[in-house]
């Protein structure tokens, strides 16, 4: 969608608040020998707080609050009995709807013990997501959004997952456009306008390229040893510096 009112950046932004709210407050509460699916339960519990709606479960009737992925799991996961450890790399995506208006937001990190080479791979994936949003312009292509994306993944010695992607939002979870790569094709010729709605994800990995969908039809995954990690905010675009929505 285009933000066009201050009725729409309000909503927008009331949206995004309670995403990175819950977020915040599902990392904090995270203890070894807890489920995901208790975890997904402490967002449940913050989302009804605040009157908003899972943006996954009402919109693709997702098995769960939120999304919670670990280790080999990339993305969608499906919150269950698996017993988070210490150590793990954990990943939680929450996208949410209040009062028509939708925000989505996600984080990757590692439980202590830390592995410094996960620790750089969390680190790397924010830096990735900040520097894509802070070259945002209005009149900018679209797909210089993958172009930075993909040098800053590289530069920090990093591939991007090239089968998941930023997106459109706003007034639904996904608008148009559906697919902002991850990296450049010089066939997107459209444009950033004053007032859109996206998110912008890097899913950065240390080998694997691509995921594969598991038998539960959501969980993505890497097939190999690889670790990957995303970082998510939802953002408008302005003439200058882009709004970012879902900071805590």
């Amino acid at each position: 969608m285009t933000s066009e009112t201050l009725q729409d950046l309000q909503g927008l932004k009331a949206a995004g608040k309670v995403v990175g709210h819950t977020i915040a407050e599902m990392k904090k509460s995270i203890v070894p020998g807890m489920t995901t699916a208790e975890l997904d339960d402490v967002g449940a519990k913050i989302l009804k707080a605040f009157g908003a709606k899972s943006a996954p479960k009402i919109t693709y009737n997702f098995p769960g609050t939120t999304c919670i992925s670990v280790n080999e799991e990339v993305a969608h996961g499906i919150p269950g009995q698996r017993v988070i450890q210490a150590g793990d790399l954990i990943n939680i995506d929450v996208s949410a709807e209040l009062n028509g208006y939708y925000g989505d937001a996600g984080v990757s990190f590692q439980l202590p013990p830390y592995n410094e080479k996960l620790v750089h791979l969390c680190r790397s994936t924010e830096e990735t997501m900040m520097s894509v949003i802070n070259h945002l312009r209005a009149g900018m292509k679209v797909n210089e959004i993958g172009r930075v994306m993909e040098s800053e993944a590289r530069k920090r010695g990093y591939k991007v997952v090239r089968n998941l992607c930023s997106h459109g939002i706003g007034k639904s979870l996904h608008e148009k456009p559906y697919e902002i790569l991850p990296f450049y094709n010089p066939r997107v010729t459209t444009v950033l306008k004053e007032g859109q709605v996206i998110t912008i994800e890097p899913f950065l990995s240390t080998g694997a390229d691509f995921v594969e969908q598991q038998s539960d039809g959501w969980t993505l995954s890497v097939a190999d040893n690889s670790r990957v990690a995303q970082y998510e905010h939802t953002i408008v675009v302005t003439k200058g510096k882009p709004i970012i929505l879902t900071s805590a």
